[in-house]
């Protein structure tokens, strides 16, 4: 398990959605450090957005996004709560995807390590659709670095082996 120097690396275009009903571009920290994250990988930032917590405004922003050549993969931020405004998990399942359930699974497994049984709270997940992945994380500026460092830093590496998920990319419309 580790990147293989001998491999080309292949950057992936990442759109970001920040799904907040109070944060703006001045104080979306959590965007802020995805994107540095993204591009210090070298990879590319395709888009990015801010959306109030409301499945259709979510529903609508992937499906374009999803449309669009230029866009690899989404991550979003926000929305993967208990309460009654987290919708996230819901819009994405009205994109009628491939659910990853390993994501959230690791994703909780590795939370938990730093805040322990709160990490049940959240809602974290992933999806396939029409060949674009879609990540769905917390809103906090720790779970998303958690879930980047812990998981789509290397997923999102042509050069890690044994597989990450930019190898599969031509074969997800299959």
């Amino acid at each position: 398990m580790a990147i293989d120097p001998t491999l080309p690396f292949r950057p992936v275009r990442i759109a970001l959605l920040t799904i907040s009903d109070s944060r703006s571009a001045a104080d979306d920290r959590s965007g802020d450090a995805l994107q540095d994250m993204l591009t210090t990988a070298g990879h590319r930032l395709a888009a990015r957005a801010i959306i109030r917590d409301e499945a259709d405004l979510i529903v609508s922003r992937l499906h374009n996004w999803i449309d669009d050549p230029q866009v690899d993969a989404v991550i979003t931020t926000g929305g993967t709560g208990l309460t009654g405004r987290d919708v996230t998990p819901e819009a994405l399942r009205r994109l009628d995807g491939k659910e990853i359930p390993g994501f959230g699974e690791l994703f909780r497994w590795l939370s938990y390590q730093k805040i322990g049984t709160s990490t049940i709270q959240s809602r974290a997940c992933a999806i396939v659709a029409r060949g674009t992945y879609i990540f769905a994380l917390p809103g906090s500026t720790g779970a998303v670095r958690d879930a980047w460092e812990g998981i789509l830093a290397t997923q999102l590496d042509s050069r890690y082996r044994p597989c990450n998920f930019v190898e599969l990319m031509p074969r997800l419309t299959e």
